[in-house]
């Protein structure tokens, strides 16, 4: 197949796509069928739900996000009870099983998300339109609600489909505006469309009072021993011909965190309701890390002056946290936060539970983003079946579909993060002269990869390149040592670089080193 010309922007990003078996878009006969679905509210559909369109609800999302498929509610109780509801889009609902549409969505498993656009796992129909949570608008969604006390106690639990009705939408900054005011004043940038200033102020107060739970959530899990990765996500300003033209991290603040924190609960109990009732069900398990790793590790922070105790579970994890909080806004955070990663097993999908080591918890499922993740699809119906009193489903039908699942993510991953790099490196293109400081984040017999601190992209240093001594690799302290003047590049220097050469086709960036940093 002729994708294009080498070198430009499309063909690149098909070239991507097709190196992975990713599809470009959806088959016509499925895309049909998906446009001839009723995506109409009924009323006799509404009567076999819990209605929950008077309670107040709204989402909160990145401000560019296209799909919502996840909302939550609040309501006050009395004897200092709070009810909070965790709505998901109720995909499973519209995707019925054996059909060309479900066909389609379980052989991708997932939406992969490339730098300049998404190749969405369900047709926009259904993913932008019938299972968006917009606001003013009524859906039919999936639920975990619960009543939760002050000290964040879960007080009662309660799972079904339900209507609801979204009263307003926020995106990130404005949830994180409300929350750094500590007002129930909602800041003048934060328009709510259709809604009246008493509105405001009690959305305000429920947003107030959810950062104030999720808090006391995330604490609790810290202190069993959960793993706080705050990871920098790097991000592109593309203009309209897609180019880069510039680079922005994005990190996690109170507002994302809330939202994580009440989306880990809904899938957490999710998971615990059925896990306990000893039924097949889809969960996502996270072993423990590889010893052979954490010593890696140990040694290499060991350099940058940070101890570790990994005599038992629960002194690996509180070290690892104390590791990741020490090394936070330091040069040598990205280079740590991705070594500490990698000493991580990957996290899959199995029917076989074996708890989640990183978030600590004993039971973890997928409920919360069925728009995106075909195994939160399959909680959703087996979570259905079970409440129907259906009994337990067939282990090893869902330990194939769970394999196919974590197949599909790790492919997905791997094309996200080649078009990133692909980003960075024409992004690069441009800055051909310009010296950078960069830390060295991998040292081989070949060379030196080293990461700019601006921008982080990566690109590598061949040894043949460094002229000025014969360098000889050292794995014990991940270093290239000058066999002459012992000068020595080990992983974590600074060290200051240039753009030798940026090979699109190939994605891969070569530097030329000029020398060490001053102070490295």
């Amino acid at each position: 197949k002729v994708l294009g010309k080498p070198g430009e922007h499309n063909t690149e990003i098909h070239a991507i796509l097709a190196e992975y078996g990713l599809p470009l878009e959806f088959p016509h006969d499925v895309e049909e069928f998906a446009n001839n679905i009723d995506t109409s509210i009924r009323n006799e559909e509404i009567k076999k739900r819990r209605d929950m369109r008077q309670d107040l609800t709204f989402t909160i999302d990145p401000k560019d996000a296209k799909d919502f498929d996840d909302a939550l509610s609040f309501k006050v109780l009395e004897h200092n009870l709070y009810e909070i509801g965790i709505h998901i889009a109720d995909v499973s609902h519209y995707l019925k099983e054996g059909t060309i549409l479900d066909n389609e969505a379980y052989e991708r498993a997932t939406s992969v998300y490339l730098v300049d656009r998404v190749v969405p796992m369900l047709p926009e129909i259904l993913s932008n339109g019938a299972c968006s949570l917009r606001p003013h608008e009524e859906k039919y969604t999936f639920s975990a609600i619960f009543k939760i006390n002050d000290k964040a106690e879960i007080k009662d639990e309660w799972f079904g489909r339900t209507v609801t009705y979204s009263d307003a939408r926020f995106a990130y900054e404005e949830a994180q505006a409300i929350i750094e005011s500590k007002t129930n004043n909602i800041p003048k940038e934060v328009s709510l469309t259709g809604s009246d200033y008493k509105a405001n102020q009690v959305i305000a107060d429920a947003i107030l009072k959810m950062d104030e739970l999720a808090k006391i959530m995330r604490r609790k899990r810290m202190s069993s021993g959960a793993i706080s990765f705050d990871k920098v996500e790097v991000k592109f300003n593309l203009d309209e011909e897609a180019n880069p033209v510039g680079v922005f991290f994005k990190t996690s603040k109170d507002a994302n965190k809330l939202i994580e924190e009440f989306m880990l609960l809904a899938n957490k109990k999710v998971g615990e309701f059925i896990g306990k009732q000893k039924k097949t069900f889809v969960y996502r398990v996270h072993d423990e890390p590889d010893d052979s790793k954490l010593a890696t590790l140990q040694n290499v922070v060991k350099r940058f002056g940070y101890k570790l105790d990994f005599k038992d579970r629960k002194s690996v994890s509180s070290s690892l946290n104390n590791l990741l909080k020490d090394v936070n806004g330091k040069k040598e955070q990205n280079l740590v936060d991705t070594l500490t990663i990698r000493t991580m097993s990957k996290a899959e999908y199995s029917t076989h539970n074996i708890g989640h080591y990183g978030l600590a918890f004993d039971y973890y499922s997928h409920f919360t983003s069925p728009i995106r993740r075909y195994p939160d699809v399959m909680a959703h119906r087996l979570l259905q079946h079970y409440l129907d009193g259906g009994k337990s489903a067939n282990t090893d039908v869902y330990e194939d579909k769970c394999n196919h699942s974590s197949n599909m993510e790790n492919i997905a991953t791997k094309a996200e993060r080649d078009s990133i790099k692909y980003m960075q490196i024409r992004f690069m293109e441009d800055h051909k002269n310009k010296e950078f400081m960069g830390v060295i984040s991998g040292v081989t017999d070949w060379g030196i990869y080293v990461e700019i601190i601006t921008n982080k992209c990566e690109g590598m240093v061949s040894v043949r390149d460094m002229k000025d001594d014969h360098y000889v690799f050292d794995e014990d302290v991940y270093a290239l040592v000058g066999y002459n003047h012992k000068k020595m590049y080990q992983l974590g220097d600074e060290v200051v670089v240039k753009v030798k050469k940026t090979d699109l086709i190939k994605r891969h960036l070569d530097f030329l080193l000029i020398g060490k940093h001053n102070n490295s």
